[in-house]
């Protein structure tokens, strides 16, 4: 069974097209055919004008256009597109998602912080991890910065903070914001066991890449740290230039490593995991149940 998930983030939107195989046993298995990712940038507009502009929809219609192509060239059966924090900020935002449908025939769900949470955490990584740890999902997007906690196996908490890398690099954040995520924090992870991150999102599999370090292993906080100081003694163009990295990827990279270091420090947790998920991998699990219990 073929399946795709749209997600259409503050910093780019993305189309990932899986494979949903059963073998023998029955054991199910996802496999990935195709991710594609565009940056729109959605929250460049958004953050600072609560709107999004003319070029930008056009931008958002050509590239749901093209996505609607490849959903068709892979006889895609089924298919999940959401929108997450430009889009629930832009006063315009119903318009063009409205606009989209017309357009394109792709209808688009803009999501709520909580429900973007828990659409993360449908991967299950955590399932498969020791029951005597804790466990904290970590989601940096443009515009939000996604939590869930789970603690003796079982989900404790989630929440969204508006604290995102584009939001900090438009001075959208304040120490309000900080503290309010840092006391949440520090209130659910109270008494806990010893708290391992999960990470997911562009930056921290960026962060991983650049690490060198084989799948699975973890990336401690120290290291997060190291890359900080180093990024930020350089400006964008040199980040691109000695990282080799695109522009939409070098200017949000380090306010991203301030958002996952400064969870990690609130939670003392001492490492990350970074398996390689996000929203989109999420909607296709949510997806595959929904179609499954239809059948």
């Amino acid at each position: 069974m073929k399946l795709a998930a749209i997600d259409i983030g503050s910093n780019a939107a993305r189309l990932l097209i899986t494979e949903v195989i059963t073998d023998d046993q029955g054991n199910e298995r996802f496999n990935k055919l195709n991710l594609v990712r565009v940056p729109l940038r959605l929250g460049f507009d958004v953050f600072e004008n609560q709107t999004i502009s003319p070029q930008k929809e056009e931008h958002i219609i050509k590239t749901i256009r093209a996505y609607r192509a490849l959903i068709d060239v892979y006889g895609v059966q089924h298919y999940k597109a959401c929108a997450t924090s430009a889009m629930r900020d832009a006063s315009n935002g119903p318009a063009i998602i409205d606009h989209i449908k017309k357009e394109t025939g792709i209808q688009i769900e803009i999501i709520s912080g909580d429900q973007e949470a828990s659409f993360i955490y449908e991967n299950h990584i955590a399932e498969n991890m020791d029951k005597e740890q804790s466990y904290l999902y970590i989601d940096v997007g443009g515009g939000s910065t996604e939590l869930t906690f789970f603690n003796e196996g079982k989900l404790a908490y989630k929440k969204s903070f508006n604290i995102g890398t584009i939001r900090i690099l438009k001075d959208q954040v304040t120490e309000a914001h900080w503290e309010d995520m840092k006391e949440t924090i520090r209130q659910f992870t109270k008494g806990a066991k010893s708290v391992t991150c999960i990470g997911s999102g562009g930056n921290i599999n960026k962060i991983f890449s650049m690490s060198k370090k084989k799948d699975g292993k973890s990336l401690p906080l120290e290291l997060l740290k190291d890359y900080h100081r180093e990024l930020s003694s350089f400006t964008v163009s040199q980040r691109m230039r000695l990282y080799n990295l695109r522009e939409d990827r070098a200017d949000v990279i380090v306010p991203a490593l301030s958002i996952y270091i400064n969870v990690m420090r609130w939670a003392d947790a001492k490492e990350i995991f970074v398996p390689k998920i996000g929203l989109a991998d999420g909607l296709v699990h949510i997806l595959y149940e929904e179609v499954k219990r239809e059948t």
